[in-house]
């Protein structure tokens, strides 16, 4: 008998025929001899709902009370799936988020989880319960309900698995596995069978939207097997897992993209010790996150520092932007929205030389111009233009061998 621990997304409990078909999955998996932790998301366009209607009485709601708001949508189909199990002759029992004692900091609307208590859940278990848990929430110190943010709910599956050392985490989407790259924009990429913790947290930062970073995060930190898997077909999806060191790897595993950043340029910058610091200061004291950062040197002193900022961000970055820039002498500040990241990711690259020159070299005949680098350990990335984004994932998959 295993303990497994599934989670479901929007899509997947969109309407109460999905949500029958989400018990259908649980029974069978329950009546296997398992025990059944489930964790639900809002259905599908319920959250976004719920913000419209705080937002037609203000523009600035409390975030206290919005998060109170929000909730609630998880606690619909938490209590909808219970119902339905209960119908279908199946002992089922709901919690909420503060009731499964997931406990997290004050940040209203992102908060982070600080600690489960499940021994609540552990109890009902041992009665041989079906669990549902609201995923997305939680509860301050002071019993405030907090939520995590968007995607939260993955990361409420992935923490509670870890809390309970259950023995797989399964995540159920609209989509079966992860993929080499986007299908959508790739007919040839391929899903894999298997993604190690670090590449997966590469492809969650950088542009993949199929598993949540931060319950990547929980996932690696614990060791916990994450399945992600599609809630429309029976088929095996993709493990994420621990790397092993005795299997061989691909130089390559993924090409992401992303769309959703900007690039802002202050010229001709005072090339002289604390500079650097004021220009992002300003930034961070806005919550504003920097991702790639390139210094350019000029001649007499002077220097050219372009970064990259969350599309959304770009108006009040380029706003903080040209103040700081009049303040520190800087020449000007220019912007563009219209770039996409594009980056290759692989653990194999710790072992082999040249992924970059062959990166650069592809996207080179293609005559895409490479405005910015960044590399780690196990991935490059390259700001384009954003036209050229198709082109590059495109060929860049097919180079490193993906088609295969």
């Amino acid at each position: 008998m295993a303990l497994i621990v599934q989670k479901y997304g929007g899509t997947s409990v969109a309407n109460l025929d999905q949500i029958r078909k989400v018990a259908e999955r649980v029974i069978k998996v329950y009546t296997a001899g398992n025990d059944v932790v489930v964790v639900l998301s809002a259905m599908a366009g319920v959250t976004d709902s719920l913000i419209q209607l705080a937002h037609q009485i203000t523009n600035d709601p409390s975030r206290r009370e919005l998060d109170v708001l929000l909730a609630t949508g998880e606690q619909t189909t938490v209590s909808l799936l219970s119902i339905m199990l209960e119908s279908m002759g199946f002992p089922a029992i709901s919690l909420l988020g503060h009731q499964a004692e997931i406990v997290t900091n004050r940040a209203f609307g992102r908060a982070r989880i600080a600690e489960i208590r499940a021994d609540r859940i552990r109890e009902l278990l041992s009665q041989r319960k079906i669990v549902a848990v609201a995923g997305f929430q939680g509860r301050d110190q002071q019993g405030n309900i907090t939520t995590l943010g968007r995607g939260g709910s993955d990361t409420s599956a992935v923490a509670l698995a870890a809390a309970l050392k259950a023995d797989v985490c399964e995540i159920f989407t609209d989509v079966d596995g992860v993929y080499t790259t986007d299908p959508s924009l790739c007919k040839n990429a391929r899903k894999l069978d298997k993604i190690y913790y670090d590449e997966m947290l590469e492809m969650a930062s950088l542009g993949a939207k199929v598993l949540q970073i931060r319950a990547v995060e929980f996932a690696k930190k614990f060791n916990v097997p994450v399945h992600v898997r599609s809630s429309f077909i029976e088929e095996e999806g993709t493990m994420v897992v621990e790397e092993e060191e005795d299997m061989e790897r691909l130089v390559v595993s993924g090409v992401t993209y992303s769309k959703d950043e900007a690039r802002i340029t202050l010229s001709k910058v005072p090339d002289k010790p604390g500079i650097a610091s004021r220009i992002f200061t300003t930034i961070a004291e806005a919550g504003i996150i920097v991702d790639m950062i390139i210094q350019n040197t000029r001649k007499g002193g002077l220097t050219d520092l372009t970064f990259t900022v969350p599309k959304s961000d770009y108006p009040r970055a380029m706003a903080i932007q040209k103040d700081v820039a009049e303040s520190i002498g800087a020449e000007h500040v220019i912007g563009d929205e219209h770039i996409a990241k594009v980056s290759v990711i692989g653990v194999g690259m710790r072992s082999h030389s040249g992924v970059a020159a062959k990166m650069f070299t592809v996207l080179a005949k293609e005559n895409i111009n490479i405005m910015m680098i960044s590399t780690s350990e196990i991935k490059i990335s390259c700001v384009i233009e954003e036209k050229y984004t198709e082109l590059a994932v495109r060929v860049l998959h097919h180079a490193f061998g993906l088609d295969a």
